[in-house]
């Protein structure tokens, strides 16, 4: 079946332009004028994509808005905004919105657009059905349907039943602890100790202690014999998190220990030998570790059996509201809160934001907030500042515009000249002129894309306008930085 737009534009002769603009493309484009009407036909046929006109006679664009969320329609929305309501447009990017258009459209910039969202629906829907298939949206202490996490627990039926050893690589705060637990969970040992070991959280001094034990007198303070950690987790699993903070000596010692599965406790004469499971976890990259030396290649491969590459907050889409909601409700009740519900302002943001402490940063957040306030729904006033900030407003705009063109252009020529050379008297440019070829350019990279170019220039959008306005005033020429 063809993909439906829906245009809500309330000029006749508009409408009637940009249908000749796609009167030739794959999908069918209706057209109505007003608020009413368009409230009736998404409920009849939900289009794919509708493009929304702000000024309406009867409805303003932002109450459709709203109501497309309210009722969980599943369409995306192309604001169609006047020149100069890039405050405006950026709110509604916040409400749901997945794009805008600055008018005078184009027909170039109209119809990639379009073109744009419907593959990105139809991927998103694509990835939703496939999200549903799996239906796993909790497994073992992990929250979240999203398709790097399907892929994470497949690796866990696999490897959990087998002997391997697992390496698990990821950045703080992703969750490796709760995966070394899941593949104990799944795995034939999942009713014997599972013991964990944070080796960069232990001075170099007591890690074989920790890991081995010691006998009663085999270090000043050794007052009794300790069992160590390989001991505890005897017919389990024992967590070596951190791994290449380890001592490259005491790396020698584990790599026996693995090889032979005996050690000698810390002043013992006697070697002991037990039947343990080995998985390990860094936040590094293991392979670059050993090629600066400080990390045993030989241990490298001892362990690097089966890798789990833990996915980062920022690459697992829907699954971070899930989590926030998730999070929310439990200290809510923890706590004796009201907190139910998160707004859609709210969780664009937590959606826009990169998140560098990943899950466990979030679960903090939460807890921060709903320790701090008392109301029913979470909203984005709630967040940190960093949620608020220019930078996560510009992530927001990269997540939903098409930012970067598809011909192979190089950032680095908006900016100066790489070479440090001075240039010549003659050379030298007042810096009025500087700015305006600098912003020129940008303007040109982003396909006219004044929004876009602020982003690449980390400049505030209003600016930009501001200066490309009042250029256009002085030449006394309005057509040469239209908005594709």
């Amino acid at each position: 079946m063809k993909a439906k737009v829906l245009l809500i534009e309330d000029s006749k002769s508009l409408a009637t332009l940009y249908k000749q603009y796609v009167k030739d493309e794959p999908y069918d484009f209706y057209h109505v004028e007003t608020g009413e009407e368009a409230m009736r036909f998404i409920e009849r046929e939900t289009p794919q994509l509708i493009i929304l006109d702000l000024k309406l006679p009867d409805l303003p664009g932002e109450q459709i808005l709203d109501w497309l969320v309210e009722h969980q329609i599943p369409s995306s929305v192309i604001v169609a905004t006047a020149h100069g309501s890039i405050d405006v447009a950026v709110s509604l990017l916040q409400k749901g919105a997945k794009d805008f258009l600055e008018k005078p459209i184009k027909a170039g910039r109209l119809k990639t657009s379009i073109n744009l969202h419907l593959q990105r629906t139809k991927l998103e829907n694509l990835v939703e059905d496939i999200e549903q298939k799996f239906d796993r949206n909790r497994f073992h202490g992990f929250i979240g349907s999203s398709l790097p996490m399907q892929g994470v627990y497949k690796i866990i039926d696999s490897v959990a039943p087998t002997s391997a050893s697992v390496f698990i690589i990821g950045e703080s705060g992703t969750g490796k602890e709760v995966c070394a637990e899941a593949i104990h969970k799944e795995s034939k040992r999942h009713d014997k100790p599972f013991i964990a070991i944070n080796c960069g959280a232990i001075p170099k001094d007591l890690m074989e202690s920790e890991i081995f034990g010691h006998v009663k007198g085999a270090f000043t303070g050794a007052t009794a014999d300790r069992k160590g950690a390989a001991t505890l987790a005897n017919g389990g699993t024992l967590f070596l998190d951190e791994l290449c903070e380890m001592e490259l000596e005491m790396q020698k010692k584990l790599l026996r220990f693995l090889q032979t599965g005996t050690f000698s406790p810390l002043g013992a004469s006697s070697e002991h030998k037990v039947d343990v499971r080995i998985i390990c976890a860094t936040n590094r990259d293991p392979l670059q570790e050993v090629e600066e030396g400080r990390f045993r290649e030989d241990l490298y491969y001892r362990v690097h059996v089966v890798p789990v590459e833990m996915p980062p907050l920022r690459e697992r889409g829907s699954d971070i509201v899930t989590l926030a909601k998730h999070f929310l409700l439990q200290y809510a009740k923890e706590d004796g809160k009201q907190f139910t519900s998160i707004s859609h302002d709210a969780e664009s943001a937590l959606k826009s934001y990169k998140w560098p402490g990943n899950v466990r940063q979030l679960q903090n957040i939460i807890r921060n907030i709903v320790v701090l306030n008392d109301e029913r729904k979470l909203s984005l006033i709630h967040l940190p500042n960093q949620f608020k900030s220019k930078d996560n407003t510009a992530g927001q705009i990269k997540q939903h515009s098409n930012l970067v063109p598809s011909q192979s252009k190089e950032v680095e020529s908006l900016g100066t000249p790489s070479s440090p050379s001075l240039p010549a008297q003659n050379e030298i440019k007042p810096m009025w002129q500087v700015e305006r070829e600098v912003i020129q350019q940008a303007i040109e990279y982003c396909d006219g894309n004044v929004l876009n170019a602020a982003v690449l220039l980390e400049l505030s959008a209003s600016t930009v306008y501001r200066k490309k306005q009042a250029w256009e005033a002085s030449s006394d020429t309005n057509d040469d930085y239209v908005l594709k």
